[in-house]
């Protein structure tokens, strides 16, 4: 299975008028994200679904994936929030699913969740380096066959002005 951990885009600065779950992608945050998201379909991706945390600015981009036709599928996830823990992701939510290894999941959230995520996934704890731009897209391989964390492999790592 490939996955797909996608950052939301630029989001408009927290304040005391406003919660951190309330932030909105700004006018350029939606911009850029649309522009990346039409590159991405010019590449040839889709997902066959897209999972995104309930915050409204993963939530936001998450949409803009879904309307540039990168896939027809999205889905809450509580566990991309930020106190998300991968184990409890994938015990509970991936698992028991049972995708094929064809399958494509994007999961859209937040950092620093989202490179702490992919370093389990790689190297079977949480290693500093990855970093994971606004709109940024790592891409996972997961095995077909026993535990994902420290098992995956990484093919994409792509900053958003890669994709701009």
């Amino acid at each position: 299975m490939e996955l797909y951990l996608i950052r939301h885009g630029i989001a408009e600065s927290g304040g005391s008028d406003i919660t951190d779950e309330e932030r909105s992608l700004t006018k350029e945050g939606r911009q850029k994200t649309e522009k990346i998201a039409q590159r991405l379909k010019t590449l040839g991706l889709h997902f066959d679904l897209i999972a995104t945390s309930p915050l409204v600015r993963a939530r936001q981009t998450a949409e803009i994936l879904i309307a540039t036709g990168l896939s027809s599928q999205m889905e809450e996830c509580i566990y991309l929030g930020f106190d998300g823990d991968i184990h409890s992701w994938v015990a509970d939510w991936l698992e028991p699913r049972n995708y094929s290894p064809q399958t494509q999941l994007a999961l859209v959230g937040h950092e620093p969740c989202l490179s702490e995520w992919a370093s389990i996934l790689l190297w079977g704890d949480a290693k500093q380096g990855l970093v994971l731009k606004k709109a940024g897209m790592i891409g996972i391989k997961l095995p077909e066959k026993g535990s994902y964390l420290g098992r995956s492999q990484m093919f994409w790592l792509t900053p958003p002005k890669y994709l701009l």
